[in-house]
C-alpha cells in the first residue's frame, strides 16, 4: 500500500485491501478522472454491468478489460459481453458466446477478443507498438480456431 501511494496510486482501502472495481471506478470519477481503465475477473463478472451504470450516470469512459475467465458460466457472460476486451483463458463457452461476436481476436492459443470499437483500438494501438513480427488476416467470422492447438478447455 505504501509503495503504491509512493508512486501516485489511490488506494480504495487502506485498512482491508479491500478490491472492489466498481468503488474503484467511483473512487476515480469522485477524483475527476473521466477515463479509467479496469480489469474485472471473470468470478466477478456482474461487476462489468454495474460499471456500465456507473460510466452512464458520470458521463465518462471506462475501458474495462475481462480476464481469468476459465471457468465462468452461462450467466457471466451476459455481463462479459459488455466489456472491450475479454481474454478467452481456457474457456470453451466464452469462446463459443463472446467469440463470434467480437470485432477481433488477437492470438488463437488463447484468444483475446476486442469486443467494441474502443477496445480494437486499443488492441490496434497496441499491436502498432508491438517490437516482434505479426501476421494479420481477415475471416468471416471468429472466433478462429485451430484444431489442437490450445489448453484443454473447460
Amino acid at each position: 500500500i505504501e509503495r503504491i501511494e509512493a508512486y501516485g496510486g489511490v488506494v480504495l482501502d487502506e485498512a482491508n485491501a479491500r478490491i472492489d472495481q466498481v468503488e474503484g471506478v467511483k473512487r476515480a470519477f469522485d477524483l475527476g478522472f473521466k477515463r479509467v481503465a479496469v480489469s474485472v475477473a471473470g468470478f466477478q463478472a456482474e461487476a462489468i454491468s454495474e460499471i456500465r451504470k456507473v460510466e452512464k450516470i458520470a458521463d465518462a469512459d471506462v475501458l474495462i478489460f475481462s480476464v481469468c475467465n476459465t471457468c465462468v458460466g452461462k450467466e457471466d457472460v451476459r455481463h462479459i459481453v459488455k466489456a472491450d476486451v475479454a481474454c478467452a483463458s481456457a474457456s470453451k463457452m466464452l469462446r463459443k458466446e463472446i467469440g463470434s461476436k467480437a470485432l477481433m481476436q488477437l492470438g488463437v492459443t488463447i484468444p483475446v477478443y476486442a469486443l467494441t470499437e474502443k477496445g480494437k483500438r486499443l488492441v490496434l494501438a497496441y499491436l502498432a507498438e508491438f517490437k516482434d513480427k505479426l501476421v494479420v488476416f481477415r475471416t468471416e467470422r471468429l472466433p478462429y480456431h485451430v484444431e489442437n492447438k490450445g489448453p484443454k478447455l473447460r
